[in-house]
């Protein structure tokens, strides 16, 4: 009885720590940290988009978190509201813009190779052909507002190696 005692004693102590470890709780821990996607409206099939979903998306990115390359099966817009994404464009190109949506004010285009910042305030349009990633490198959450017109049945992002 007690082999049996200390044993589980053992075991649940290393299910404590294993539990403290991940949790990040424990002194050298490593977190990941990642982004949610919450979706807050969806049009399957709507007029003139055949085959095609429409969606808004709300995406909260944390302090340190990163966006691995991706593309998107379809087009993108991408509005921040708060916080800085740092963006970073493997092949195709966006344009930044601020401002009204009907009065857009052109800030940059981020081509092939480049890395720029993306402030509150400032948009994008990615089309399929943009292979991309993104992080937050600040110290405060990023919120972003997407607007999608995907193929219907379409993941929202695709990885790419």
């Amino acid at each position: 009885m007690p082999r049996l005692r200390t044993a589980l004693l053992a075991l649940l102590g290393t299910a404590l720590l294993a539990t403290a470890y991940t949790a990040g709780l424990v002194q050298g821990a490593s977190t990941t940290k990642t982004a949610v996607r919450e979706s807050l409206a969806v049009a399957n099939a709507p007029k003139g988009a055949k085959k095609r979903t429409l969606g808004l998306s709300r995406v909260t990115v944390p302090a340190g978190a990163q966006l691995a390359l991706h593309h998107h099966p379809g087009t993108q817009i991408a509005s921040i509201q708060e916080g800085t994404l740092t963006y970073t464009v493997q092949r195709g190109s966006v344009t930044v813009s601020s401002g009204d949506a009907d009065t857009p004010k052109f800030v940059r285009t981020i081509s092939a190779g480049q890395t720029a910042n993306i402030k509150a305030g400032q948009w994008i349009v990615e089309q399929p052909s943009t292979i991309h990633r993104a992080a937050n490198k600040g110290k405060k959450k990023i919120v972003i507002l997407l607007a999608t017109l995907f193929p219907q049945g379409s993941p929202p992002s695709i990885p790419n190696n």
